[in-house]
Formats: structure tokens, C-alpha cells, sequence
């Protein structure tokens, strides 16, 4: 749920927190007074669009910031933020989006740097804002196969699941048969490069870890001169008269000749005897290696001329010598593929035709359920609308084949299916796409209706309804606030409304109001009492002017609304 919403330098809100309760919150005030600008802000927060047009005037950016508690640790958006490397601890994630005056968008989940793209993809799953006019999901044909997939929940997602392993193997089976069906001229042009390439890698031959046995080797040469001094005198050091060991062996012997005293002088004799006789042996290591250095320019030479062969290999065909020769053995394999083109694409064929057969049927078993879900889909559709008083609509899901031009079916990675809705409002009317259908407030409790049923399968934690009750009166809206209500008890909602029917129905009722200071507005949000409560819902009854009867009418509203919350 959203609980709590910080807004800064944002339209005409200069500096405003608000917390928010489970349930339905109703958000009511003044036109103008600002309602709609706190949804734009929790719209923003989601991903969407933003303008350099939303910064108050005179100021350099807006401020928006959005805290939700996540009291189910398996919702979905927990796998969306760690897609994309976001930490989600304590159930708690944090929106953020600064918007500057230049245009500029700066986003943050959970205090980590992300694009807008990033931003909407997981505020998808926490905020589903609805306004009049939308045309978002429920609007749009495109996501209505979506929605049917979320209503038959596990069902569906188990066969597609099923459908989309064997897809798998059949799309890139496709995407080879396509690949070796090329015209012949773009297949000889693409032989006659891939064998150039392979004869430039061949004829290099190249030793695994060949790059960097050669650059160490070319670092001890370049360094002859630096390493030769240093074993020179660390030996020079060591071993000679009035050196190193000679001093160690002098304070050997005269211990030596204490030693037998206590055994504090013999530990101390036989630990600098040993310190002795290592320095003798490392001295001799020193040695070794001294008389085995031995400079030679002309492998120098070969050596830095081999790594600039390696290195123009590496600009064309990989960053280590493994890559290039990984690359190698790839386009020697297609090499025998194009030479052999027609072997190749009869054997392709005859795996895409086996395949083809296992995956047409668990398109049809895909197919067969989403059907099943449809009918019920239908009925519960027509149950929402009868309560809404729309019992003469006429609402249908149309699951029907994907077809290519050829009128053979088309496989998708989400099956073979069209699925679109579909609505009469009239009798006698024929079905129309539901996103070419009514407006208004038919409009509204299409959606309404629609919402109802589709919010307890998509695991949204807020849905805001901004003015969706608009265009409708008297049993009608005491209907759609009652429906608004029952979507609450599965989801948090925030509502903006005209209608005192919805007010009633909350759970909290927050005022919104602005005024103008110092030549400033401002707007400010104020949870509502009781009595409160029923002055503002009497305001929304009778206009500007309270009337007790307007106030009575309330306390009647408030009532009918507690009874019917049961």
C-alpha cells in the first residue's frame, strides 16, 4: 500500500506530505484546489511522462517521493527489483523523481539511481491510477489477452509454461531455416567472409593464454637492465667478505660458544644458525637466477611484433586470445553449414516439423483454457454491470486464431491467441471493441465493473480512480460507490470524487484546499473528523452554501454507508 507521499515545488504545491490509510481514501475539495495534481505526482512516480511544466514557477526542480509497505513478500514486484539489482528490505520501497526546470528526470528506487523505463516497470505493480478519459489497460486490446492470462491465475501460466518450452526449441529452428534460406548472393558474400576470417585466425596459429605468456615475457625483457642490478647487489649484499653472511656466521659462532651455558642461549644459537643457513641457500638462488638472465633485442623484437599480430586479431574477433579462437570453431561450424545449405535445411526442417506437432497441441490446450476462463470471465462481467444497473449491456471475450497472411497459424511466445473485448450497451446493438465503445459515464462503469473483477487477480497495491464517477447520479452512483468500496477490500484506493455517495463510503476522507499567501497558492490536504466529514459531504450535496437539511442529507449518506459496509 502507499503510505506515504512527499511533494516539493510541484505545480502549485510548494511543500506537502501526506499519509495514507488501508482502504478507501476519498480525496475531495474545490475545483482547482489541487486533488488532481497529487494523483499526476503518484502517476509520475510510476513512470509516467513527465514536463518541465510540472516545476513551480520559480523554482529550480520538483521533488516527489512515495513510500509503500509490502505485506506480501511473495508480490510479484519483489522479482521485478531484483531483475534489475534492487535492494527491497523490511517490505518498504521508496519511489523518488526529481524533475528540473530544464526538463530534466532523475529517478531512484530504494535509493538507486535508475532510468524512467526501470521506474514504470516496477510501478506498474504498485500503482494503477484510472481517470475519466483513460485509455490505459482496460482500453487498450493490446493487454486484453493479459488480462484474461491474470484472471485464469495459475491454470494459464502452468500451460504457458508447457507452450513455451517447446516454443523455445521451435522459434530457433525458425530463425536458422530463415538464416540458411537467404538469396544465394548474400549467402556467397557471407561464405566468402566468414572463410577469410577463419583463414586470417588459422593461419595466425594461436596458443591458448598465448597474450599473456608473451606480455610477461616482454615485461622481464624490457626490465633486463632493472632486474640484473637488483640480483647483483641483493647478491653482492649476502655473500662476501665483510657481507651479510659474514656477519650472521660471526654472531653464529660466538653463540655457539655460549650456547651450552642455558637454554635461552641455545634457542638463540640454533634460530640464528638456522637464519644462516637459509640466507646461504636464498644467496645461492640469487645466484642462479643472476647467471641465467640473459638479454636478447631480436626476441624482443619478435615478441612485441607477435603481440601486434594477436592484438589486430583481438580489435576484429574477441578481447582474449580464448575469444578468437571460441569464434573460430562458431564460423567453422556455419562455414559446413552453407556449404552443405540443402542437408542442413532438410534436417532443420524435419526437427521444426516434429516439433511443430508437439507445439501445436499445447497451443491448443492454452487455447482451450483461456476459452473456459472466458466464458466465466463473461458471466462475472454481466453480474458487475447488473449492479451497476447496466443489466441490458452486453459484454463478450473474443479468443480467436492468430493467423500469418498465408492463413496458416501463427506462433507466438504467448501462444496462437487474439483475445479482445467486446460490448453492446443496447439491445439490438451489435458488439463493438470495447476501446471504441461508450464514454462518459457508461464509460466509467464499464471500467468500474471491469476493475472490479480484474484488481483481485493483478496484485496492484494501490488503485487511484481520479473522477471516474463522473456523469452519473442518483442509484447509479450510490452503485459505483459501493463497488469502489468492495475493490478497496482487496486493494488500497485512492478516489477522487464529486460525488457525496462516494465520500460517504470511505474509510478516510481527505480535504484539499489551497490558498493564497504573500501573492502564493498553496494547497494543503487535512484529514476530515466526523463532524467535518459531514459538513464537506453537505457541501457536495447542496453547493457553496451548507444547509442543516444538506447536513442531515449527509448524516443519512453516512449511514446508509456504514450499513452497507455490513
Amino acid at each position: 500500500m502507499l503510505a506515504e507521499l512527499s511533494i516539493k515545488n510541484f505545480a502549485i504545491i510548494e511543500s506537502l506530505t501526506v499519509s495514507f490509510e488501508k482502504g478507501l481514501t476519498v480525496l475531495t475539495g474545490e475545483t482547482g484546489a489541487g486533488k488532481s495534481i497529487i494523483i499526476d505526482a503518484v502517476h509520475l512516480l510510476a513512470g509516467a511522462r513527465g514536463s518541465s511544466e510540472f516545476v513551480r514557477f520559480g523554482e529550480k526542480r520538483a521533488e516527489l517521493e512515495a513510500l509503500f509497505l509490502m505485506e506480501d513478500d511473495r508480490h510479484p514486484v519483489y522479482n521485478k527489483c531484483d531483475e534489475f539489482g534492487i535492494d527491497v528490505s523490511d517490505g518498504m520501497i521508496i519511489l523518488r523523481r526529481d524533475l528540473s526546470a530544464t526538463g530534466k528526470s532523475i529517478c531512484r528506487i530504494n535509493g538507486k539511481l535508475v532510468t524512467i523505463a526501470i521506474l514504470r516497470e516496477v510501478g506498474q505493480y504498485l500503482v494503477d491510477v484510472h481517470g475519466q478519459h483513460d485509455n490505459q489497460e482496460l482500453m487498450n486490446e493490446e493487454n486484453h489477452i493479459n488480462l484474461l492470462d491474470q484472471y485464469g491465475g495459475k491454470k494459464i501460466k502452468a500451460a504457458l509454461e508447457n507452450y513455451f518450452d517447446v516454443y523455445r526449441n521451435y522459434d530457433t529452428l525458425q530463425k536458422k531455416i530463415i538464416q540458411l534460406s537467404e538469396n544465394e548472393q548474400e549467402m556467397a558474400h557471407r561464405l566468402d567472409l566468414l572463410q577469410f576470417q577463419l583463414e586470417e585466425i588459422e593461419g595466425a596459429e594461436l596458443q591458448p593464454k598465448e597474450d599473456e605468456l608473451l606480455i610477461e615475457e616482454k615485461n622481464q625483457i624490457s626490465n633486463y637492465e632493472k632486474v640484473y642490478d637488483s640480483l647483483q647487489n641483493s647478491y653482492s649484499a649476502l655473500h662476501g667478505e665483510q657481507r651479510g653472511l659474514d656477519w650472521v656466521g660471526h654472531a653464529m659462532s660466538n653463540l655457539e660458544n655460549v650456547g651450552s651455558i642455558n637454554k635461552t642461549l641455545q634457542d638463540l644459537s640454533e634460530t640464528i644458525s638456522n637464519a644462516y643457513y637459509m640466507l646461504e641457500d636464498l644467496s645461492y638462488q640469487v645466484r642462479n637466477e643472476l647467471e641465467s638472465l640473459e638479454f636478447d633485442p631480436e626476441r624482443l623484437n619478435f615478441v612485441e611484433s607477435r603481440l601486434n599480430e594477436i592484438n589486430t586479431l583481438k580489435r576484429k574477433y574477441g578481447q582474449s586470445v580464448e575469444e578468437i579462437l571460441t569464434y573460430s570453431a562458431k564460423i567453422e561450424e556455419e562455414i559446413d553449414t552453407i556449404k552443405n545449405k540443402d542437408s542442413h535445411l532438410y534436417k532443420l526442417q524435419k526437427e521444426l516439423d516434429s516439433i511443430l506437432e508437439d507445439l501445436s497441441i499445447e497451443a491448443k490446450n492454452v487455447t482451450s483454457i483461456r476459452k473456459n476462463f472466458a466464458k466465466v470471465l463473461i458471466d462475472e462481467i454481466h453480474q458487475e454491470l447488473k449492479e451497476l444497473y447496466m443489466e441490458k449491456t452486453t459484454f463478450d471475450v473474443n479468443v480467436s486464431l492468430k493467423q500469418t497472411s498465408g492463413q496458416n497459424v501463427k506462433y507466438t511466445a504467448n501462444g496462437t491467441d487474439d483475445v479482445e473485448f467486446f460490448i453492446s450497451t443496447n439491445p439490438g446493438e451489435p458488439l463493438k471493441s470495447l476501446s471504441k465503445t461508450a464514454s462518459g459515464g457508461e464509460l466509467s462503469r464499464i471500467m468500474l465493473a471491469m476493475k472490479s473483477i480484474f484488481s483481485q487477480h493483478q496484485g496492484i497495491t494501490s488503485i487511484i480512480f481520479d473522477e471516474v464517477d463522473t456523469g452519473v447520479s442518483g442509484r447509479v452512483a450510490q452503485a459505483i460507490a459501493e463497488k469502489i468500496y468492495r475493490v478497496s477490500n482487496g486493494s488500497q484506493v485512492l478516489c477522487i470524487t464529486h460525488l457525496p455517495q462516494v465520500a460517504a463510503m470511505a474509510d478516510t476522507h481527505l480535504y484539499i484546499a489551497k490558498e493564497t499567501t504573500s501573492g502564493r497558492t498553496k494547497t494543503s490536504v487535512k484529514p476530515l473528523k466526523e463532524e467535518e466529514k459531514i459538513r464537506e459531504i453537505g457541501r457536495m450535496i447542496a453547493g457553496v452554501e451548507v444547509t442543516e437539511l444538506s447536513k442531515q442529507h449527509a448524516k443519512e449518506l453516512l449511514s446508509l454507508a456504514h450499513t452497507s459496509k455490513g
